[in-house]
């Protein structure tokens, strides 16, 4: 099953998604209405969205109301993404220039807090009380793991737990939250809303250690930004932290880290690292995630939108870009 199959599906609601998107951020302020519609414009998967729609069907589907949870945690999405342009001194994001280099990192911080503001604009209009109190504890988790990865960048002595605790803050939260909050705006029971956030939490994880393989083995054009950047940025994923403990080159790993080699010889390094089973493994915890997403769907109504559910599980597992 491909992304653009699901797509297909679900086409209608996503261009209204994308409707509301680009109300949210409009605004007569000529900068910011520039710059945030730059990075709209640049696309994106959409997947967090999709997620609070389908989840939605779960309980009583309302989409007028479910639309105003997708746009919104689609927003915190972009908003992430800008600052960590501006952190990560990014020039391309979706082979396009990012906002930090088509303006500068000035507006880029601002563009992140203005669409971050809409977003709560747009939870505003909810009266449940679990629904804030839910976005705000991961709000503040997210910022947790952001300032981790900062204290981690280079730091090749942290642990396999320590890792997954930082890509659950970074990535894997918004999603299990996207599924979350899809199934309490439409008022589903609460073992479903449980279920639902255990398929998001597991396929988030998933999700974001196959970015971190597809950093290693992926070209420009896929991911649109060079080969290795994780890497060159000084964030140690995976796949690296296997090659330094497990792979055939290790102690020439380990030497190059030592003698504090990484930035003449990071090519050297990137290929050992492509080469090395530590692509494999990566790619088997990956699996690991997805069978716990798919065992929490088994919990789950067997409506129509449990079946693309799984379905999405394995596009996150095969996918490329």
């Amino acid at each position: 099953m491909k992304l653009l199959d699901i797509y297909a599906k679900m086409k209608s609601d996503i261009k209204e998604i994308e409707k509301e998107l680009s109300r949210a951020v409009s605004t007569n302020q000529m900068i910011l209405n520039q710059s945030s519609s730059h990075l709209l414009k640049a696309g994106g998967k959409r997947i967090r969205p999709i997620f609070v729609l389908l989840s939605g069907h779960f309980g009583d589907y309302q989409f007028d109301k479910l639309k105003k949870v997708a746009a919104a945690l689609e927003l915190i999405h972009m908003a992430t993404l800008v600052h960590d342009d501006v952190i990560d001194d990014a020039d391309k994001r979706r082979g396009k220039l990012t906002v930090k280099a088509q303006w500068d990192n000035k507006v880029a911080m601002y563009t992140g807090d203005y669409i971050l503001a809409q977003a709560l604009m747009l939870i505003t209009e909810f009266e449940q009380p679990e629904i804030h109190q839910t976005l705000s504890k991961a709000l503040v988790q997210m910022s947790e793991g952001e300032i981790d990865q900062i204290r981690d960048f280079n730091n090749w002595n942290q642990s396999l737990k320590h890792y997954l605790k930082r890509i659950k803050r970074k990535t894997a939260l918004l999603i299990a939250i996207s599924c979350k909050l899809g199934a309490l705006a439409s008022h589903a029971k609460p073992k479903i809303v449980r279920g639902l956030y255990q398929y998001g939490y597991n396929v988030g994880m998933a999700f974001q250690i196959i970015d971190d393989i597809l950093d290693f083995t992926g070209t420009t054009e896929q991911l649109g930004k060079p080969a290795g950047s994780d890497l060159r940025q000084g964030n140690i994923t995976i796949p690296a932290l296997y090659a330094l403990h497990y792979s055939m080159d290790r102690l020439r790993l380990q030497e190059i880290i030592r003698n504090r080699d990484m930035e003449k010889r990071i090519d050297e390094v990137i290929d050992m690292i492509r080469t090395s089973e530590g692509i494999k493994y990566a790619h088997h915890l990956a699996e690991r995630y997805i069978e716990k997403a798919k065992k929490a769907l088994l919990d789950l109504p067997p409506i129509r939108e449990r079946k693309i559910l799984f379905e999405i599980s394995d596009f996150i597992i095969d996918r490329t870009y």
